[in-house]
């Protein structure tokens, strides 16, 4: 069966799905638990949820909104059960919320930003989207601006404390951090030199790696333009 994603406002969480949410990342390194879920809910507008017949198979928080008067999909905590059908799942969430985007942000270029645990994350960047000048890439020296922006994100994700902008680290304090939690299907498909990038990654301590991307506005009008 496909996967069904329902995107919805945060407000309308019930406990009982924050509980289905906090089943799944027992699976995973990322440690969430019930109650900072329950705080996600609180910071978050919006939540992406994936059902395959019913059964919860990941979800997404996070919001559409300008910054600095750029259009920007940001995507706070985020996890993927581990299944056979883990990309497809990743697939349709990120599909939902780029299709979201076309209809809030028309015609215009939107910034992607997250924060990662591992170099799988990075599978969001081109699942359904090949997102453009995606930093940190490999075999690139980010310029100031593209720092900038990873510092406007850290402080977005309330991670600016001890952020290193030069690497794109956000230093953790030893709980979990609220990052998109996604393991690859084929892990020894991926890059060395993005694997390279969370060598000084510490995600038992919470660390995690902030990166962002461009979805182009013919991409997004090519792939996720909203039905009807």
């Amino acid at each position: 069966m496909p996967i069904d994603v329902e995107t919805k406002d945060c407000t309308s969480l019930s406990d009982a799905e924050l509980a289905e949410m906090g089943d799944i990342c027992t699976d995973g390194p990322a440690r969430y638990d019930i109650g900072l879920l329950s705080k996600q809910a609180e910071v978050w507008v919006l939540v992406s949820i994936a059902r395959n017949n019913g059964v919860l198979q990941g979800f997404s928080f996070c919001t559409l909104e300008r910054i600095g008067g750029t259009p920007a999909v940001v995507i706070g905590m985020a996890s993927i059960k581990r299944t056979a059908k883990r990309q497809e799942v990743l697939k349709a969430i990120m599909a939902d919320q780029f299709r979201r985007s076309v209809m809030a942000f028309p015609d215009e270029d939107v910034l992607v930003g997250t924060r990662f645990l591992g170099p799988s994350g990075f599978d969001a960047f081109k699942v359904f989207i090949k997102l453009e000048d995606v930093v940190p890439r490999p075999g690139h020296k980010a310029t100031g601006e593209e720092r900038a922006w990873g510092r406007r994100l850290a402080k977005r994700f309330g991670v600016d404390g001890d952020y290193l902008d030069r690497e794109f680290i956000a230093r953790g304090d030893g709980g979990p951090g609220c990052a998109l939690d996604h393991d690859s299907l084929k892990p020894e498909t991926l890059d060395a030199d993005i694997v390279a990038f969370f060598d000084d990654v510490d995600a038992e301590r919470g660390d995690s790696l902030v990166a962002c991307g461009w979805a182009m506005a013919e991409d997004l009008a090519k792939k996720a333009k909203p039905a009807g």
